[in-house]
C-alpha cells in the first residue's frame, strides 16, 4: 500500500507539499502546477488519503453529523432521508447516531462529532424540557460552534438555525376539522408532558377543541399510547388523538385486541403521516409534515451559516377513512 512519503517522492516534491496538496490547508496554499502534479503521483500509486488527516489540515471533515432520537421512529426515518439527499450535491456524507432519548449520551455524540471535526450538526428531536439539561445541551453546542455550524429541528429555545414544524397550529387544524365534521367529546394521548413536540401537539389541540376532552399522559411509545387508549375506551370517547402516528398505531392495535373497531366504535388521528400510514387499514387520518422537506431544509441551513434563523414549517391535515364525517353518517 504506498504512502503519503511514496507520494512525495514520486511527485518530487516535500512531505509537508504532498500533504498540503491532497489533504488540504487553512492556511498554506499549494501551487496549481504542483497539486497537479501530487495528485498525478497519488493516481499512479492509488494512493488515497486520510480522512483523518485530511480533517486536521482543513480544520473539519466533510461528514454531516445527524443526531436522532430514535432510530426505529419512522419520523426519524424521513428526516434522515431528506438530509442524506440534500448533502449528495456538496460530495459529504452522513455521519447517522441515534440518542434513544437519552440526554447523556446526546451530550456525548455532540463531544464524539466536536471530536471528528464534523463540517455541521443537525441535532433532530425535542428540546429538553428540564432547565439544567437545557443549559448543558447549549453549552455542547457552543463548544462545537467554534469548528461548524449547527442546525436543529425542533423548537425554537437555542441560538442556532432551527426548522420548527408548526406542531401546535397542525393540531389546532385538526381539532376544528374533528368538531366541523360532528365530533364533540374527544382524548388525547399525548405522551410524556416533559416532552416538548408531544405537549405542543396536545395544548395545540386542546386550545381548538370544542367539546368534552380528556388527556391522558402516556410515554412516548406504542406500548404506552396502546395502554392509554385501554383507559380511554372506558370513558367512551368519539375521537382519540394520538400525538404521533406510531402511537396512533400503538392505538389502533389495543382498540382491535378489545374488539374495538375504528371508526364504527371510536375514530382516530394521528400526527406525521409517516411512510408506514400506506399499509394500515383503516387509512389513518393524521396531520402532515413533509418529513424529507424538513431534513433538507436542516442541510440548506447548516451549510449556508449566516446569523441564526428559524424557518416555521406549514403542515396539513390529511382526512382518512379512520375519521368519517359524522354529519353525513357512516
Amino acid at each position: 500500500m504506498a504512502r503519503l512519503t511514496d507520494v512525495a517522492q514520486e511527485a518530487g516534491v516535500s512531505l509537508a507539499t504532498a500533504s498540503r496538496a491532497l489533504n488540504g490547508s487553512r492556511d498554506r496554499q499549494v501551487r496549481p502546477e504542483l497539486r497537479e502534479r501530487v495528485l498525478a503521483a497519488a493516481t499512479r500509486l492509488n494512493y488515497s488519503p486520510h480522512a483523518a488527516a485530511q480533517a486536521m489540515a482543513r480544520g473539519r471533515s466533510d461528514a454531516i453529523g445527524l443526531i436522532i432520537g430514535d432510530i426505529t421512529d419512522p419520523y426519524f426515518t424521513g428526516v434522515s432521508a431528506g438530509v442524506s439527499h440534500a448533502v449528495q450535491p456538496s460530495g459529504g456524507v452522513v455521519t447517522l447516531a441515534s440518542t434513544g432519548g437519552d440526554h447523556a449520551r446526546r451530550i456525548t455524540l455532540i463531544n464524539l462529532m466536536r471530536s471528528q471535526r464534523a463540517r455541521a450538526i443537525i441535532l433532530a428531536g425535542a428540546l429538553p424540557v428540564d432547565e439544567a439539561e437545557l443549559a448543558e445541551l447549549d453549552a455542547a453546542l457552543a463548544a462545537y460552534a467554534e469548528l461548524g455550524q449547527v442546525a436543529l429541528i425542533s423548537q425554537p429555545g437555542l441560538t442556532h438555525h432551527t426548522v420548527h414544524p408548526d406542531n401546535g397550529g397542525g393540531a389546532e387544524a385538526l381539532a376544528r376539522g374533528l368538531n366541523e365534521r360532528g365530533y364533540t367529546r374527544a382524548a388525547i394521548i399525548a405522551g410524556p408532558p416533559t416532552h416538548q413536540t408531544a405537549t405542543e401537539r396536545a395544548e395545540g389541540f386542546a386550545r381548538a377543541w370544542q367539546g368534552e376532552l380528556r388527556i391522558h399522559p402516556c410515554s412516548f411509545d406504542r406500548a404506552g399510547a396502546g395502554q392509554a387508549m385501554v383507559e380511554l375506551m372506558k370513558h367512551r370517547p368519539e375521537v382519540v388523538f394520538a400525538v404521533t402516528d406510531a402511537m396512533a398505531l400503538g392505538a389502533l392495535a389495543a382498540a382491535r385486541d378489545a374488539g374495538v373497531q375504528v371508526p364504527n366504535d371510536v375514530a382516530l388521528a394521528g400526527f406525521g403521516d409517516i411512510p408506514t400510514l400506506a399499509d394500515v387499514r383503516p387509512q389513518l387520518t393524521t396531520v402532515r409534515l413533509p418529513l424529507e422537506e424538513i431534513g433538507a431544509t436542516a442541510v440548506e441551513l447548516a451549510l449556508g451559516g449566516g446569523e441564526p434563523q428559524t424557518l416555521e414549517i406549514d403542515v396539513m391535515v390529511q382526512w382518512r377513512e379512520s375519521t368519517p364525517d359524522l354529519t353525513k353518517g357512516l
